[in-house]
């Protein structure tokens, strides 16, 4: 014998689930209700950088090549126009405004011979030559008999500022214990090899662009060792 469900039971029922589904859902988050509970933290997207790119300095088409430093011609015509700008090779000098006020001629003298074999040295660099070779060319022009002709190739040609004169005749007083390559050149010699190495330390520490240029019109480069000095193959 079955049973049959009365409507006011059935309804009863249903009313109680629709209840208890209602309560289930709208139940709100306890994050939303206590604001003591701690919230998740939220993921920051960080946008990955992009790696710098390191450009290169390029000549302005627009400049006139004779407003370029020597050593930046050199590299423009090595590089068929590309133009990469030289960096200064040598290390940078003291910031020295009135050189004359601080060292004397022999000071001054000490240090372009150093920059002068430098420029000798660099300029027989390539192709590389035996040891010996390479010694005997560059030895050829750091004598002062080589260094007195180049002197008066830049006096000769009116390459020099009134200025750059001025040095010439206050280095070529200075004094030297060097007495055996004194008596070998003679002494006029000696002392206007001396005046160049003056004049040479006293532009590297006040304008090194003039100085490349210089070095230029003597006929040292960066480019290979066959590049002419007029005076390496002298006595």
């Amino acid at each position: 014998m079955s049973i049959a469900a009365s409507p006011t039971a059935i309804w009863s029922a249903s009313t109680c689930s629709l209840r208890l589904r209602v309560s289930w859902d709208t139940s709100p988050s306890p994050i939303l209700t206590n604001p003591n509970v701690n919230r998740p933290p939220k993921l920051v997207r960080i946008p990955k950088s992009s790696p710098v790119k390191q450009t290169k300095t390029q000549i302005n088409p627009h400049l006139r090549k004779e407003d370029l430093p020597a050593s930046v011609l050199w590299n423009s015509d090595r590089t068929n126009g590309g133009g990469e700008l030289n960096k200064k090779w040598f290390p940078i000098p003291p910031k020295v405004n009135k050189p004359r006020s601080i060292y004397n001629a022999v000071s001054l003298a000490y240090l372009g011979d150093c920059i002068y074999e430098l420029y000798a040295r660099r300029h027989f660099l390539f192709p590389p030559l035996s040891i010996d070779v390479y010694n005997e060319r560059v030895m050829s022009i750091v004598r002062c008999e080589a260094q007195d002709l180049l002197l008066k190739k830049l006096l000769v040609e009116n390459y020099l500022t009134e200025e750059e004169r001025d040095i010439l005749r206050w280095g070529k007083n200075i004094g030297s214990n060097k007495t055996r390559t004194r008596k070998r050149a003679g002494v006029a010699v000696y002392s206007r090899a001396s005046s160049l190495e003056t004049l040479i330390g006293f532009l590297y520490l006040t304008n090194t662009n003039r100085l490349e240029n210089l070095m230029y019109k003597l006929g040292f480069s960066m480019g290979t060792n066959t590049t002419k000095i007029p005076v390496e193959n002298s006595g």
